[in-house]
């Protein structure tokens, strides 16, 4: 009995060094095995765990200036951890196991409800697979391939004559980028980082395999997002302890600096919201009617007549990437843009179109989604593992910014042990006693 009583108080004891800025920051209870020092190895848990359990056989205080002892002389000879569970074992099972346990009594189910049905309206309408982009370029190769008339200018030389199509005017603005055409104005965090240093790149400490299976469930993959989008930044909502400031984007794409990242993001979100304003381009008849009337004027004055139609949609797909910035603006602005738009939520007019880096800037469409809700689409549609490896690189990148943590690895941090103690007596007798002990039993 006296040997359970100490096993159970010493064991309890080791699981009560957690970590306490990965429990302040992240609601996570392990123990770093390095206890600050940067020297990562379970004999220092096993030693916690000795020092632990003699203790509890030692006399009182005043047992001890009364030279009194207990009846039995127990002492602990050896105390061993002969098995382990660490955050990052099994691709981070682990650690997702104690983040669905943190997360069980969150009311989020409403929530989770709405990203999911976003996901499922954005695939249906295979707004992640169409390539507006590539359907331009296809255009703009139809209209390079015809011959336009010449004429002899004042060199007395032969040149082709101009199209004059006002897409070029848009169309040569997209090698600028994304970022840079719709971040005008916008600070961005120049916060970069070595990779190579965390979790994700390196070859990690592994356990045993002590409580290291975790089935995740589709329900259960968005409350980790959840917890994500509770405990890490992002671009409009930065948190002044991280080192990368935009984390949930790091999440999803695992660039070494918040640039790159955000510029990732912009990217999808422009590949997105092109293939939803094409496609409000596809049903909208005015709209054609507009850019069949300039483009029937243009190849009637040069009588290329075989253009118009490709024209034609080389200005409506100049008038979508326009407008598709246009979107990005607003949702980097904090600004709601519809996933799918309408005749009040389209932006600008074909006018505006041709100048468009001086009309963009609105704020707002009235309705529709946040840059937030967009990011929590794109975190929903990112594979778990990359997920979990690019959260343990965030853990260490913030903990080791507190005092005592700069050495601070997730894959050292013990989530559950299985410890061995053989205890003696003065009177020869020995017993030997196992226990597997954890944060959830």
């Amino acid at each position: 009995m006296k040997t359970e009583c100490v096993a159970d108080i010493s064991m309890n004891s080791v699981l009560a060094e957690y970590s306490r800025e990965l429990y302040k920051q992240y609601g996570l209870l392990m123990v770093d095995t390095s206890y600050g020092t940067g020297r990562h190895s379970i004999t220092n848990t096993e030693e916690h765990l000795r020092k632990y359990a003699q203790k509890n056989f030692e006399p009182s205080v005043v047992g001890r200036l009364t030279g009194t002892s207990t009846i039995t002389k127990m002492y602990c000879k050896d105390a061993r951890i002969t098995g382990s569970s660490f955050a990052s074992d099994n691709d981070g099972a682990v650690l997702n196991r104690q983040i669905l346990a943190y997360m069980a009594a969150e009311p989020v189910e409403g929530m989770l409800t709405d990203v999911d049905d976003n996901i499922r309206k954005l695939r249906e309408a295979e707004l992640d697979t169409t390539d507006v982009e590539a359907m331009a370029e296809a255009n703009q190769e139809e209209i390079d391939s015809i011959e336009l008339p010449t004429i002899i200018n004042e060199e007395g030389e032969e040149e082709e004559v101009s199209l004059g199509n006002p897409a070029d005017a848009v169309n040569s603005q997209r090698g600028i980028g994304v970022l840079s055409l719709a971040a005008r104005g916008i600070e961005i965090s120049r916060a970069s980082t070595d990779l190579s240093q965390y979790a994700s790149k390196r070859t990690k400490n592994k356990g045993t395999g002590l409580r290291d299976n975790e089935e995740i469930s589709l329900s259960e993959k968005l409350l980790i997002d959840e917890y994500y989008c509770e405990k890490c930044g992002r671009y409009g909502r930065e948190l002044d302890k991280s080192l990368l400031k935009y984390q949930l984007e790091y999440l999803i794409y695992g660039q070494n600096s918040d640039y790159r990242n955000l510029e990732k993001m912009t990217q999808t979100l422009l590949f997105w919201r092109e293939a939803s304003n094409f496609a409000y381009m596809l049903g909208c008849s005015a709209k054609q009617s507009e850019a069949d009337l300039v483009a029937g004027a243009l190849t009637a004055v040069l009588l290329v007549p075989e253009l118009k139609d490709s024209v034609k949609w080389s200005i409506l797909f100049a008038w979508t990437f326009a407008e598709s910035v246009s979107d990005v603006n607003i949702l980097l602005e904090g600004g709601r843009v519809p996933l799918f738009k309408s005749d009040s939520t389209w932006q600008l007019g074909l006018a505006e179109m041709l100048l468009f880096r001086g009309n963009i800037g609105k704020k707002d469409c009235g309705e529709g989604l946040y840059y937030k809700d967009y990011l929590r689409m794109k975190l929903g549609m990112t594979d778990l593992k990359d997920k979990t490896l690019r959260f343990m690189d965030i853990i260490e990148m913030d903990i080791r910014r507190t005092e005592g943590n700069r050495e601070f690895k997730i894959d050292h941090c013990l989530d559950t042990f299985c410890g061995e103690l053989v205890v003696g007596t003065s009177y020869g007798y020995e017993v030997k006693i196992e226990r597997v002990y954890g944060y959830e039993e």
